[in-house]
């Protein structure tokens, strides 16, 4: 099960766009999201650092509205995702994919057309990460027992540590801000694997597997 931003989704244009949306300077916004990481709080808190009374439902209908781009698609993919995704489906694995993300992100992961069998969004399961129902939901959602699911993702506290906590194993993916800055608190919250790619990850999981 994978993630989706800074995970699949090289998230760097999307705030880009969000930037040239808000009037923002693009490296005056990256400094302000840096900083909001460094202090744990909601990303969203970058937003209403520049428009107090930010949105992002209502500011994404207006981007609509004026026929200005939102959202992602096969350009934004890093450039591993593809390869390791086909390597598995064809190691004869269930593949899929949820994360934090809106409604309409549904149509953004489709328009991908990568080799999955779920695609999970958030925003339709009324529930985010971190919160445990999030991952209870996958459970529910994946045809197999916490212990053979693999979590994989660039957040310690979002990915790695509620996966673990109900019995999921999980791979630390250390790109993007967060897995640059995420803190491990613990040997209980360690992730079973750190990946510097997904590139990695189909030879880790057959060396999994053949140890059973």
């Amino acid at each position: 099960m994978f993630d989706v931003g800074e995970t699949l989704v090289d998230e760097t244009e999307v705030f880009g766009s969000w930037a040239d949306w808000l009037g923002v300077p693009r490296h005056t916004f990256s400094a302000v999201f840096g900083a909001s990481l460094t202090r744990e709080v909601d990303h969203f808190d970058v937003f209403r650092t520049f428009k107090p009374d930010f949105d992002i439902e209502v500011e994404a209908r207006k981007r609509a509205v004026a026929g200005v781009a939102e959202g992602f698609g096969v350009a934004d993919l890093y450039p591993d995702v593809r390869p390791c995704v086909e390597a598995l489906k064809a190691a004869g694995l269930w593949v899929g994919i949820a994360g934090n993300q809106p409604k309409r992100a549904r149509g953004n992961l489709e328009s991908l057309r990568l080799p999955v069998d779920l695609i999970g969004v958030s925003a339709e399961w009324g529930v985010s990460k971190p919160d445990p129902a999030f991952f209870e939901r996958v459970l529910e959602e994946v045809p197999f027992p916490a212990g053979e699911i693999l979590y994989v993702g660039d957040r310690m506290e979002n990915d790695v540590v509620p996966a673990k906590a109900l019995g999921m194993r999980a791979a630390w993916l250390r790109r993007g801000p967060w897995g640059f800055l995420a803190r491990e608190n613990g040997d209980h919250r360690l992730p079973d694997v750190r990946l510097g790619g997904l590139d990695e990850l189909p030879e880790w999981v057959a060396r999994a597997n053949g140890e059973g």
